[in-house]
């Protein structure tokens, strides 16, 4: 039911260039959904005897399926989940921050069991913009007898389709230092030198460092109450066109794969 992809994650881009000139790097970029890859390793959900587990979360989520607000641990962008079974094959998840609500997902089982159709949004965003998309996801395993039929193992098949502003991302090289922009107007502005700088316009308390590892090469480092949360390395293209991007996920050992083109 959570996302694969949120929007404050996809920052940075960088590369050499001499005083006065434009970086190759500069400019829009958009994420090629059909060049993007499924996460390494499945989200898995167990609904059962009334109560919602994802252990693949970020953070992991144990709490009452009762449709009420249950406050959880851990810094993310939502304080409390609320988790409400519709049907045998449907369920609803609202996540809130101080009550107000700033995403929330529906998961539809199809109904042969093997197939599921996942509809979300969040404003995880200090505007408040909604980011919102929609996936396909193919069933791994099955639950336990006697689970929703949500249990189990999933993984993303296919992005049906994403708002614009979780689509677009603009970078920008000045000398040692590299910005990163959004629609919904997130960002920072980096050194190169690995110094840790915050993460504007979101609602999760991140930090950023970056560093080049090679020429074509940038290795973004996402910590939250001073933990790794994420490591993101960007690469660019000879023709400097296209930029894939993986996001290794500290937390749940995930690895999401992307392409970026340039506009």
């Amino acid at each position: 039911m959570k996302r694969a992809i949120g929007i404050a994650l996809l920052a940075i881009s960088l590369g050499a260039a001499s005083a006065g000139a434009q970086s190759r790097f500069d400019g829009t970029w958009i994420v090629d959904l059909d060049q993007s890859q499924p996460p390494s390793k499945p989200d898995v959900y167990l609904l059962q005897n009334g109560t919602y587990h994802c252990s693949t979360c970020d953070p992991p989520v144990e709490i009452a399926a009762d449709g009420q607000d249950h406050k959880i641990a851990g810094e993310s962008c939502y304080d409390a989940i609320n988790v409400r079974v519709i049907d045998d094959r449907t369920v609803e998840e609202t996540d809130r921050r101080s009550g107000k609500t700033v995403a929330s997902s529906r998961m539809t089982v199809s109904a042969d069991g093997k197939t599921a159709t996942s509809d979300w949004s969040e404003s995880c965003n200090a505007k408040g913009d909604v980011v919102a998309g929609k996936d396909i996801l193919s069933r791994v395993a099955a639950g336990p007898e006697g689970s929703h039929s949500i249990s189990g193992s999933w993984q993303i098949s296919k992005r049906l389709n994403r708002s614009e502003n979780a689509m677009v991302i603009i970078l920008k090289l000045d000398k040692d230092t590299f910005s990163f922009s959004d629609p919904a107007g997130q960002g920072y502005a980096a050194k190169l030198d690995g110094t840790e700088t915050a993460f504007k316009g979101g609602l999760s308390n991140t930090m950023v460092s970056v560093k080049r590892t090679d020429e074509n090469t940038i290795e973004e480092t996402d910590k939250r109450e001073g933990k790794v949360v994420q490591i993101v390395r960007f690469t660019l293209s000879a023709d400097a066109k296209t930029m894939p991007v993986s996001m290794e996920n500290k937390v749940n050992g995930t690895t999401v794969r992307f392409l970026l083109r340039k506009q």
